[in-house]
């Protein structure tokens, strides 16, 4: 099987402990400048809001900003004045009600007793798979997360996906149930999900009062405080009280089973409260709060809160957790690779006095000009200094610096360690690294990029609009590296190819919004691979003497698959140089690399591309005169090709991990759909009248599921689907690709 991951390393410093809470009544944060000078990393947090489609990120920052007071008013997502959620700006993300692309923010948030704001850096992130590299480079920088489950539908595909990509980049999360107001909501059972799909050792620090229509608010069971909200203020002003004798019996009664509940699952993680636990004494809430940060920074306790964001109940309690239990920067070990010294690992310091690190991690054309998103590291970056883009080794002006509100922006002077700005006018790629100077030759790791799973041909409908047409391809490309551009000399047209059907159809239409350009489109096409299941040797000679100098290579050496670890890391072709001696003249090894890495550009069983193996050079034979890169080269695509065609070659699908909800009465036809697409069911379950299917689909049979599946529920269905591996085609798929190829190269010649 196919998996496709990536590795970057770092760890969590679980040191610092959390400050009590003791007042009573909820005080907005004043909003402070921060132009003036570097904001102490002690004093932020670098967070991220990701969850599965439609589980409400865009709404709970929206409440986020408003009551910091960094918005006046509150905009739903689809709300009648159509203005949409403010981190929602462009007008397709409006008009569909989805995030398309991540937005970044930035806020201050005082929690009850706190003296002093902390900074809040904010990515508010895509749910939906198909723009799932938004949220690979937003957790590529993040410091924690906040991870969103519907109270109704709980863990979800996308919330697997989420989780894993969390785990990647070593990110803590704090975990916020919402959607408590709807009918059907149960917190109990999404927190067991948690524990049992996701598995994390997850507990409750909050207790409903009320669900659906009666919900009121929440019971903290770590400050046994109820704290409630009123529709008046728009929740605003919450009410906590220590009194809960108003409340329901059996309602405190589950706040106290909760909270040793909570209790049992720190003490499982944390040497100090299972200490306290085991004496049988009676924790404070500083013990509590202090294990709780400790734990999650450690990433071996998740906390879980809950609320309505919609209904404005839980946002305050759950800024206060922000600032509690997620790390700042100085929390979090990250590490540079020193490239004069073999790639070594080196301890970044996040302290402004020490030699700048920063890292682009995303790249966005507007009117101003070419935006690219930077976190700082290590050191300080200043408008108008001189920086080395260490990736490309060149020196480059900070022109312009600013903080990133959505689509607007806000000048500054200077971002120190640990914050996240961006600048204007820097010629660079997302993942370039840079620094101080020449003298300093670190680079970040990169972030873990999918391979495109789907493809389709595209074209200007007017000639006249060619220009426009490729500027607005080039820019997408450059903005979002899971969309490829390329252009097929077989049928001399430009394909596009992504990690779905909306990831293309928002390209297409952004093409005509954005540049005036209406284009045709074929039919998608399921972006197939091939790959070699056994190992096998090669010793190829390329000879040719035509009078004059000739050509001449020779080359030795094995192909094999690689193995589950390489592929789990991202590896998809790895060329070994394992040469003793100079029989290849050291000049010639990289046209034999790049011999290689030619060949599996285009597989010779249906002409896609060859990943998943290892090419290894032993030995070889030059010619003194004959010999030449193009001989080398030759040579190596030549002994690939032969190799590849006796080592059991297979032709893999991509095969997505599809999600149908639909009413309990349907899920007959749900399930009767999924098999005739060759669909297999691996779980089923209900949930409030709803039934969830999850099957494994061929992604080549998916096309056109969406309105069968809105016929065959009533148009009550919907389904989500994501990668889950590159699989194996049937031996009838495979032999009708490569009677297709083989058409194919016949009407060539």
């Amino acid at each position: 099987m196919w998996r496709a991951a990536g590795l970057v390393g770092r760890c969590i410093l679980a040191t610092q402990t959390a400050p009590s809470m003791a007042a009573t009544v909820f005080r907005a944060a004043a909003m402070s400048t921060t132009a003036g000078g570097v904001i102490d990393p002690r004093r932020m947090r670098n967070i991220g809001i990701a969850a599965h489609v439609d589980c409400g990120k865009s709404t709970v920052t929206e409440r986020v900003l408003y009551y910091t007071g960094r918005i006046r008013e509150m905009h739903e997502v689809r709300g009648k004045t159509g203005k949409g959620a403010t981190m929602d700006s462009m007008d397709l993300e409006r008009e569909k009600g989805i995030t398309i692309a991540s937005a970044a923010t930035y806020t201050q948030w005082r929690r009850r007793d706190a003296e002093e704001d902390t900074h809040i850096n904010i990515i508010d992130t895509p749910g939906h798979v198909d723009f799932t590299i938004e949220v690979e480079r937003a957790l590529r920088v993040l410091d924690g997360a906040v991870m969103l489950l519907c109270g109704v539908s709980g863990v979800q595909s996308q919330t697997m996906t989420v989780d894993k990509q969390m785990r990647r980049y070593s990110v803590p999360r704090i975990t916020f149930i919402n959607k408590l107001d709807r009918a059907g909501a149960e917190p109990d059972t999404v927190i067991e999900q948690l524990r049992s799909k996701v598995q994390l050792n997850a507990a409750a620090t909050q207790v409903p009062i009320g669900l659906e229509d009666e919900h009121k608010g929440v019971i903290d069971v770590v400050t046994m405080e109820a704290i409630t909200f009123a529709a008046e203020d728009q929740g605003a002003r919450p009410v906590y009280s220590s009194d809960l004798s108003g409340l329901p019996s059996e309602l405190v009664d589950d706040a106290h089973l909760k909270r040793g509940m909570l209790l049992e699952a720190l003490a499982d993680v944390d040497d100090d409260i299972a200490e306290i636990v085991l004496n049988d004494e009676e924790p404070s809430v500083a013990d509590i709060k202090a294990a709780i940060r400790r734990s999650t920074l450690a990433m071996n306790f998740t906390p879980v809160l809950m609320g309505s964001a919609f209904k404005n109940k839980g946002v305050q309690p759950l800024l206060d957790a922000v600032v509690d239990y997620l790390p700042s920067p100085l929390d979090v070990v990250n590490t540079a690779l020193d490239l004069r010294n073999d790639e070594a690992s080196v301890e970044l310091i996040t302290d402004a006095s020490k030699s700048l690190i920063a890292l682009a991690f995303k790249l966005e054309d507007g009117p101003h000009g070419t935006l690219t998103y930077m976190r700082v590291y290590q050191g300080t970056l200043k408008k108008g200094d001189f920086v080395f883009n260490v990736s490309r080794d060149e020196k480059v002006k900070v022109n312009r610096l600013v903080r990133m509100h959505a689509a607007s922006m806000e000048d500054i002077t200077v971002a120190g360690a640990g914050d996240i700005c961006a600048t204007f006018g820097v010629d660079c790629a997302s993942g370039d690294t840079f620094s101080s100077s020449r003298d300093v030759w670190l680079s970040m790791t990169s972030m873990h990029v999918p391979d495109p799973v789907i493809s389709l041909s595209i074209k200007p409908k007017s000639s006249t609009n060619s220009a426009k047409f490729s500027k607005g391809l080039g820019r997408f490309q450059r903005e979002d590296p899971t969309l490829r551009v390329s252009y097929d000399d077989k049928t001399k047209e430009t394909v596009i190819s992504g990690m779905g059907e909306l990831h293309l159809e928002v390209y297409v239409e952004r093409l005509k919004r954005e540049y005036g350009v209406e284009t045709e489109t074929g039919r998608p096409r399921v972006s197939f691979n091939e790959g070699a299941t056994t190992k096998v040797p090669f010793n190829y000679t390329h000879k040719k003497q035509s009078g004059g100098s000739g050509q001449f290579g020779r080359v030795i050496g094995y192909i094999e698959p690689l193995t589950d670890e390489e592929v789990a890391d991202g590896e998809t072709f790895v060329f070994e140089d394992a040469t003793v001696g100079n029989n290849i003249p050291p000049q010639f090894l990289p046209a034999v690399e790049k011999g290689f890495r030619e060949a599996v550009e285009k597989g010779p069983l249906t002409g896609h591309p060859i990943v998943g193996v290892r090419v290894v050079l032993q030995d070889g034979l030059a010619h003194a005169v004959d010999s030449n890169e193009m001989a080398f080269k030759i040579a190596a695509r030549s002994a690939f090709q032969e190799a590849f065609l006796e080592a059991n070659p297979i032709v893999r699908e991509p095969v997505m991990k599809v999600e149908c909800e639909a009413p309990s009465e349907f899920q007959g036809a749900v399930a009767g759909q999924l098999a005739q697409r060759k669909g297999v069911v691996t779980n089923s379950e209900t949930m409030g009248g709803y039934v969830r299917l999850v099957a494994d689909v061929p992604l080549n049979q998916i096309f056109g599921y969406s309105t069968d599946l809105r016929s065959a529920t009533q148009g009550k269905g919907e389904f989500s689907m994501e990668l889950l591996e590159f699989r194996p085609v049937d031996g009838q798929t495979q032999k009708e690709l490569q009677e297709q190829f083989a058409k194919e190269r016949s009407a060539e010649s």
